[in-house]
């Protein structure tokens, strides 16, 4: 497993999240991409193995000197969403 960005890094890894589908995934890699934090996705490849499954376990992971930033910017993004459709906390 390589980070996106940094394939030469050997910082450690932590869990930022597990996402529940493709379009979840797809939304926090363009986060941290667009932000240029190195991310590794496990597992990212296994759900095409069987086509309609959730992603079976797939996790996105950060350096840990990262991770707080990254963090920082998936809340925002989900307040941005709450915001946007109405929901409270």
């Amino acid at each position: 497993m390589t980070l996106r960005h940094h394939p030469e890094s050997s910082q450690h890894l932590v869990t930022l999240r597990e996402p529940a589908d493709v379009g979840e995934l797809a939304l926090i890699r363009s986060l941290l991409d667009g932000n240029g934090i190195p991310y590794a996705v496990e597992h990212e490849h296994i759900s095409a193995l069987y086509p309609g499954v959730a992603l079976l376990g797939s996790r996105v992971m950060v350096e840990e000197s990262d991770r707080q930033r990254a963090e920082i910017l998936l809340s925002r993004l989900a307040l941005q969403v709450r915001e946007a459709t109405g929901e409270a906390d």
